[in-house]
């Protein structure tokens, strides 16, 4: 064993990891199109790192643990909220970014950030308020940036926010 029981990998170092080991059409963190705010780049985290990190700490994730995904009889233990579907789908999209070398902290930031505009009662919900918002409907994908983007001020990657805004089915 030698004398350093740990190697410290600062960011440059991940992101030429990053460049070695990701599919060629994979988006690599040292490419990202930037933020609407430019601010110096972390010390050890790629910016998808950061996004996911600023993502997790977030209240309007935090509150995911309060809505539920799918109304059921909740004594039971089958009851599923928003944050335990968000973390199921992080886990899926983890292991399908990592089967394809595609980049998975920007795969997770998505799936973390993507259900956190959700409307009271689900999809039903959406469909409800959509009527009342004419230049398109509404759009829990869209709110989920606004969260992110207004109410948080988190200053997301383009790449994060662009790929939470575009993950639902209704968005051409």
């Amino acid at each position: 064993m030698s004398g350093r029981p740990f190697t410290r990998r600062d960011r440059t170092t991940r992101e030429a990891e990053e460049a070695e080991r990701l599919a060629p059409a994979a988006v690599r963190a040292a490419d990202s199109r930037g933020r609407a705010r430019p601010e110096p780049p972390d010390e050890y985290r790629t910016a998808f790192e950061r996004d996911r990190d600023r993502i997790t700490h977030a209240k309007a994730f935090r509150r995911l643990k309060h809505k539920t995904q799918v109304f059921i009889n909740p004594e039971g233990d089958h009851y599923v909220t928003r944050l335990t579907h968000t973390i199921q789908v992080t886990q899926i999209a983890r292991a399908l970014a990592a089967a394809l070398s595609l980049n998975e902290p920007l795969a997770e930031a998505i799936a973390l950030g993507h259900d956190v505009g959700h409307s009271p009662f689900g999809h039903t919900g959406e469909e409800a308020l959509s009527p009342y918002f004419p230049n398109g409907g509404w759009h829990h994908a869209a709110q989920s940036v606004r969260t992110f983007e207004v109410l948080e001020d988190l200053n997301l990657a383009w790449e994060v926010r662009d790929g939470i805004r575009a993950h639902s089915w209704k968005i051409q």
